[in-house]
């Protein structure tokens, strides 16, 4: 049995958004297909995801010194510390963003900000920086309301290069995408671009 973290990036809800209706198809596949593994959903609009701010970085340096953390320190320090551990955790990650601003969501770089943590996710050797996530693998299901896969628009797309980077650091190298685009530049295909996408997650998530 796997553990599998399946965590979402939008404010939107799946009725709404591309990326989660798309992200709600693979999951069904994958639970039809894996019905003993264990899946955690982590909605990063919805649950606590600390910013990295003043008062982390405080409680962070108190925690150094074996100092007591300040009530507002001690919630966000806790819970990033709680995050990681969670991630470190579980055997595969499915990430469901949408494309903004040629990247992810903010909260997405939030919670990136705090799973990446050395001695936990990464470790500094004399090599230098070396994943401790080996094994595990990945899944990106992202929309893009234009096109980015080829032509100029791949060179900025940020999104899903992004993520595979943040992943293939952390020592996961098996990433797969799920890309579903060009539905906000000819609206009239959007219903044939989402069937496609969804027979595309289908199909990835029964090998998943």
């Amino acid at each position: 049995m796997a553990k599998v973290l399946y965590i979402t990036g939008n404010p939107k809800s799946d009725e709404t958004s591309m990326s989660l209706s798309v992200g709600a198809e693979f999951l069904k596949a994958y639970r039809k297909q894996n019905p003993n593994d264990e899946v955690i959903q982590l909605d990063l609009y919805k649950d606590y995801i600390p910013l990295i701010d003043a008062e982390v970085f405080s409680g962070w340096g108190r925690l150094s010194e074996n100092q007591e953390l300040l009530e507002g320190e001690q919630k966000k320090v806790y819970q990033i510390n709680s995050l990681v551990d969670q991630f470190v955790e579980v055997d595969k990650y499915i990430f469901v963003t949408p494309m903004w601003n040629l990247s992810v969501p903010p909260m997405v770089r939030a919670y990136v900000d705090c799973i990446m943590m050395a001695g936990k996710t990464f470790r500094y050797t004399e090599a230098g920086p070396e994943g401790l996530l080996k094994g595990k693998k990945a899944v990106h299901i992202q929309a893009r309301g234009g096109f980015y896969s080829e032509g100029p628009g791949s060179e900025i797309e940020m999104g899903d290069k992004y993520l595979r980077a943040i992943l293939n650091f952390m020592g996961v190298e098996n990433v797969q995408s799920v890309i579903i685009e060009g539905h906000a530049f000819d609206p009239s295909k959007a219903p044939e671009i989402k069937n496609n996408a969804i027979d595309q997650a289908i199909n990835v998530a029964n090998e998943f």
